[in-house]
């Protein structure tokens, strides 16, 4: 009875037993019952015992048997075994034994019997489990423990092995400690096993010995855990010796884990490279206002004052150097609950409010002078278009500057702004026929070549159609072209496009527009299936790298350089491609040939800073077809990628785009994201870089063709996309109004813009209503590599001046109040993440600067202004997380502030709503989306019947359309996966 009430009775009356034992038969028979009582249910069962003091009691049986002088091995292996079994479970067994002075004395009794096999094994796996303390494991290695273990691993031999490899097992554990490592190093340990790892490998050509050599390469991984210790692998022929191994474990699928093993260590192994770059810093470099030059370098030198130097705890090896310490720089979520509950402050007085008055010109516009405000906007449409024609009347210049003009792209002079650079003059639409002979009939013409040499080469029929144009007079090929091969794309006119760019400012001063932005493009004919992916691609391309890193005949040849005038328009090469990124959006700073077919790639980091690198855009030319091109982008920051899950980069051909294909297309091959051995200039060596890599196959030898992150989206773009969405709405339906919200760092406009419909009469009521209507705010490209975000926007703004009747009835009952890019000098300057003050402007809303964060700190105002008028908008950013999700609860939200959604499809939606509703109550607005969504559906389908079904389809149409319609991407890079 009292065994059932205290059930712990029953162990400690065991492990008394065992402890008092005198005679053999009793302690055998103990020890026979532990090993019943821990053979089922062990884990649990031994996690108990160790609680109830079992591990010292078998560590007191160890000694008492141990010390004879004569010791009864009938009765000490089975104690060696529960031990070992036991002190798996137990993380203090190493201290225990330490303290009991086992350790020592298991030590003393392996050396006396090196001789029996399996005596050595039993103890060689107590050794293993006490040097699990690290501490321990210095206390073994200081008493030669070490030495004695490393002198049982045998060379090849078909006997002993179990005793073998337990021998390896334990010197691995022993390398626990920072000074057996040293240790090791220092005795030719390292060499020693390397040699007997080779002679495993080449004699076991029955694949017997495996266990042996995976415990093998447990040692080296243990070694590579201290800096010394990869150095000594290195400089022995380690890499080497497992690259070898490696090409012929490839041939057995049996050897799988010999591969996985043996490719991570080589990883570990390679040494740090520094990236081949002058400095850190960006390329580009803004002076901000009230900030010295020298600030930009605090970042990037603060760490090299730690230096490289290891940890000098000895109880502490470099643990994190597999993994990556890289920064979440999407983890946007608040935490702090107590902060999401408080209402911030206001950060400005009330009376500086007031300016955002004219944000609002619903409120003022005299809608009853429509005809007056029609006229005006015809004359201001029309002064456009004259903006837009003195552009297309400019002078060509078709000859080739030197050292300036890569091919297909127009130019103009650098400007001489302090800060930023626009171009003073026309940019400059290149000859297309001075390039590579694209549309000519004699295979081509030299790269060098002038419009009059290019035209030579045009047939009579050709050359009669530039010049005349069937009654036509063209004053450049550009223009011919233009007509000829124009692609009709909605919303995008070449003209209207490159008077957009001559006003844009940036910090290097483009001179260059990209073709895809200037010519345009239409989007992808459907739905895109994410890249099927080759098994153990990554596995092959780190492979490729070992061997590069292994090899000696890389070429090694720079080949364009961002801060290298000479690199950047250098002379072609028959058997080199050509770079160029110089444009806005664009993103290389660097490009390298390493093997004939083979580049690697370094991106930009964002203006001011050393850091965000991930979006690139660049072209590429004087390509091979149908040759196999690799391309390596060796300094992305993001610890993993979509790439490594079916996503593609994009690719932009000129050649398809002028045999009538102008669109961006998915391509690439064996794509894959992996951490690599870069590191920066300057700074820590621990910093990691990671690869992204893929293969592009060309389809034509004379094209020129762009590579990009995603679906590139300019600021000119948007800048154009506007004026010809002002030029397309019908003035006395929809009320479209474009202006600045406030100018960026650089001097860029960044666009507002105000859509909601006119009244349909001139009632006094309808006017009131109009001006009563709740504001939807919607911002978006706060992040510059989040190009994603302005094909949604895009998307969004056509349908909001669409002729859908859900449309009409959205701009009946909002103001739809829109600033389509938060972060325009960022998106001008290809940048990924921050803005010219290198700050993340979304970490800036809590307390934003009016100098250095004027985009934020103005659409915060704009904001105020609202709710102190009482028109606190609905909100929604269209970012890319859980982007759907927010689109749909949006919708729905729209849908529950009406008492019947037929009234959607109405000519006057107020009218059809209860008076009583608390939709003009701009009080309410300030819940957002805490909303029914479920009753609000229900009363839809009960109240409207199959009308009612039809208008909840056709919403869900609208739904879907507002997180995807006319936006070419469906998914883009912006969250790590793990």
């Amino acid at each position: 009875m009292s065994a059932f009430q205290n059930p712990s009775s029953g162990f400690e009356a065991i492990f008394s037993t065992l402890q008092n034992a005198e005679d053999a038969e009793s302690t055998l028979n103990v020890l026979n019952i532990l090993d019943e009582l821990l053979s089922a249910d062990t884990d649990h069962r031994i996690h108990y015992m160790i609680s109830k003091g079992g591990s010292e009691a078998l560590l007191s049986a160890l000694i008492k048997n141990g010390s004879r002088s004569s010791p009864d091995y009938t009765i000490l292996l089975p104690i060696l075994y529960l031990v070992a079994k036991v002190g798996q479970k137990d993380c203090r067994i190493g201290k225990k034994a330490e303290e009991a002075g086992a350790v020592l004395l298991t030590l003393n009794l392996l050396k006396n019997n090196i001789q029996h096999a399996g005596r050595a094994e039993a103890y060689l796996n107590v050794i293993q489990v006490f040097a699990g303390s690290v501490s321990t494991s210095k206390h073994i290695g200081s008493n030669q423990g070490l030495d004695i273990v490393y002198n049982l691993i045998a060379r090849y031999t078909i006997k002993n092995r179990q005793t073998i490899k337990a021998s390896i097992i334990a010197f691995a554990a022993l390398l626990s400690s920072k000074d057996n490592i040293c240790s090791a190093v220092t005795k030719g340990y390292v060499s020693g096993l390397l040699l007997l790892y080779d002679e495993w490998h080449s004699k076991d050509t029955n694949h017997s010995a495996t266990e042996i050599l995976q415990a093998l390469l447990h040692c080296f991984c243990k070694i590579a855990r201290s800096a010394l210790g990869r150095d000594n692998l290195v400089s022995h022929g380690g890499i080497r010796l497992l690259y070898h191994t490696t090409q012929t474990y490839l041939l057995n699928k049996c050897q799988e884990s010999l591969i996985e093993s043996s490719v991570q260590l080589m990883r570990s192994c390679l040494p740090k490279t520094r990236l081949p770059l002058t400095s850190d810093q960006s390329a580009y470099r803004f002076p901000l206002p009230g900030r010295q030059h020298d600030d930009l370098d605090m970042v990037a030198t603060s760490d090299e004052s730690n230096g490289d130097d290891d940890d000098d705890d000895d109880d502490k090896v470099e643990d994190d150097y597999q993994e990556a310490q890289s920064k979440d720089y999407d983890n946007d979520l608040e935490t702090d609950l107590n902060t999401l509950c408080l209402r911030p402050a206001t950060d400005r007085p009330k009376e500086l409010l007031l300016q955002y008055s004219r944000l609002c010109p619903e409120l003022s516009h005299d809608f009853l002078e429509q005809l007056d405000l029609n006229s005006q906007e015809s004359s201001s449409s029309s002064s456009s278009d004259d903006e837009t024609g003195h552009c297309n009347r400019l002078p060509f210049d078709s000859s080739r500057p030197e050292k300036k003009t890569p091919e297909f792209l127009s130019q103009t002079e650098k400007g001489t702004s302090d800060q930023t650079k626009s171009a003073p003059c026309p940019l400059k639409v290149k000859d297309f026929y001075s390039h590579t002979g694209i549309n000519t009939r004699s295979g081509g013409t030299k790269t060098g070549e002038t419009r009059e040499e290019a035209n030579s080469s045009l047939t009579d029929d050709e050359q009669k159609n530039k010049n005349e144009g069937n009654g036509k007079c063209y004053n450049s090929p550009m223009t011919y072209l233009i007509d000829i091969h124009g692609h009709d794309i909605p919303y995008h006119e070449p003209s209207m496009y490159r008077a957009a760019a001559l006003k844009t400012k940036s910090v290097p001063g483009f001179s260059t527009l990209a073709f895809p932005d200037f010519w345009g493009h239409v989007p992808p004919p459907g739905n895109e299936p994410m890249a099927p992916r080759k098994p153990n691609i990554q596995r092959q391309k780190v492979l490729e790298d070992i061997q590069r890193f292994l090899n000696t005949d890389i070429i090694n040849q720079v080949v364009f350089d961002l801060e290298d005038e000479c690199l950047q328009f250098p002379p072609a090469k028959p058997d080199s491609l050509r770079f160029f990124s110089s444009f806005e959006c664009g993103n290389l700073r660097k490009a390298i040939r390493v093997r004939r077919y083979e580049y690697d790639l370094i991106l930009n980091a964002d203006a001011n800073c050393s850091q965000h690198t991930q979006w690139f855009y660049f072209e590429v030319s004087n390509m091979v077809p149908d040759v196999p091109y690799r391309f390596n982008i060796i300094n992305c920051e993001k610890s993993n990628s979509q790439f490594n899950y079916g996503m593609q980069p994009v690719l932009y051909s000129v050649r398809d785009a002028l045999n009538g294909k102008p669109q961006w297309c998915r391509s690439g091959t064996e794509i894959c994201y992996f951490r690599n051995h870069f590191c920066p200039v300057r700074g820590r060596l621990r910093t990691t870089f990671y690869t992204l890599t893929f293969t592009i196959t060309f389809k034509y030898s004379e094209d020129v063709c762009y590579l990009a992150y995603h679906y590139p989206y300019t600021y000119s773009a948007l800048r154009a996309h506007l004026r010809l969405l002002n030029r397309s709405v019908d003035p006395s339906k929809v009320f479209f109004r474009e202006q600045v919200l406030c100018p960026t760092l650089a001097g860029n406009a960044c666009p507002f813009v105000t859509i909601t419909a006119c009244h349909p009469s001139k009632s006094y009521t309808d006017i009131h209503q109009l001006r009563d209507r709740p504001c939807i705010v919607l911002s978006s490209r706060v992040h510059p590599g989040e190009s994603n975000a302005s094909w949604v926007m895009k998307g969004t703004l056509e349908f909001l001046c669409s002729h859908d009747p859900i449309a009409q009835a959205l701009r009946e009952t909002f103001v739809f109040k829109i600033i389509p890019m938060l972060n325009p000098d960022g998106v001008i300057n290809g940048m990924n993440r921050c803005d010219l003050n290198r700050d993340d402007l979304n970490r800036q809303w809590c307390k934003p600067d009016p100098v250095l964060c004027p985009t934020i700190y103005h659409t915060k105002g704009f904001l105020s202004y609202l709710s102190s008028i009482r028109r606190t908008p609905l909100g929604l950013q269209t970012r890319t997380r859980e982007l759907e999700e927010m689109g749909m609860k949006f919708c729905h939200s729209l849908l529950s502030l009406t008492v019947d959604t037929r009234a959607l499809y109405g000519r006057s939606l107020i009218n059809h709503m209860n008076p009583g509703h608390n939709v003009l109550d701009h009080k309410s607005h300030k819940q957002g989306f805490e909303l029914d969504l479920k009753g609000c559906m229900a009363n839809t389908c009960a109240e409207g019947g199959a009308e009612g079904q039809r208008t909840e389809n056709k919403t869900a149409r609208w739904c879907h359309s507002f997180t995807t319609v006319k936006s070419p991407a469906p998914s883009s890079d912006n969250t790590d996966v793990y």
